[in-house]
């Protein structure tokens, strides 16, 4: 969840209603010793947020305005401890431990497939495609930021190309386990920038602060050197025979 850290009492009614199905206010501020008009305040809060939502059911008896039942939203469990990380980390080791290294390649290669596919529908599947390199880079830096790579395409400051920067590895504790996902990343670059050269220029993995990928447009390398234009007069053109 992005934002700042919950209140105690916000704390407190998420913890609340993680352990119930669904609760009124009225049942929070009895269950937390707050007032009802906190209680909504805090829940409006907490609802701006994204982490609780209230759906209106009738009053016992069928006498009354529906009251407001709230329940957390997906999102909230993000508050809670999640061993995601743990658990690929754990399930990788598996696979090399119990099946050998070659399966585990076939995964990561499996996946890299999946990738690519997924890649080329954002890049080049849409109505509108990409008019050149950098409008493709730049669709490739969303799709990564989708992901948590808070990716972003920066001018490179020696004039050499441009920089794919990745400030955050979501899978930062797989990839220490697994190289080969870091490997699978920059061949998966190549794959959907074909008219470019990528290279890996920092590594979050190797200690730099980020994960940075230098691209250059083949096109651009491959074009020719500017020729002396015909008919030029001067010193410069009675020396062009010179050896």
């Amino acid at each position: 969840m992005a934002g700042a850290p919950l209140s105690t009492a916000r704390r407190r009614i998420v913890e609340r209603l993680q352990r119930l199905d669904g609760a009124t206010a009225a049942d929070l501020a009895q269950q937390l010793g707050l007032t009802g008009a906190a209680i909504r305040q805090h829940l409006d809060g907490l609802a701006e947020l994204g982490l609780v939502a209230s759906e209106e059911v009738a009053r016992t008896g069928g006498r009354g305005r529906p009251a407001s039942r709230w329940r957390l939203t997906p999102m909230a469990r993000s508050l809670f401890p999640d061993r995601h990380a743990e658990l690929t980390v754990e399930l990788l080791d598996l696979v090399r431990d119990e099946l050998g290294d070659d399966a585990l390649d076939q995964i990561i290669d499996a996946r890299t497939r999946r990738q690519r596919a997924a890649y080329d529908l954002a890049l080049d599947g849409s109505a509108s495609p990409p008019s050149d390199l950098r409008e493709r880079l730049e669709r490739l830096a969303g799709v990564r930021t989708a992901e948590g790579y808070a990716a972003e395409v920066v001018a490179a400051p020696d004039g050499d190309g441009v920089l794919l920067v990745e400030h955050h590895c979501p899978i930062c504790d797989a990839a220490t386990t697994c190289q080969g996902l870091c490997r699978a990343e920059l061949e998966l670059f190549r794959s959907v920038l074909p008219e470019a050269d990528v290279e890996r220029e920092q590594h979050l993995l190797s200690g730099d602060a980020r994960c940075t990928y230098r691209i250059r447009s083949r096109r651009d390398a491959a074009a020719p050197p500017t020729e002396v234009a015909v008919g030029v007069t001067g010193p410069a053109a009675r020396g062009a025979g010179r050896v």
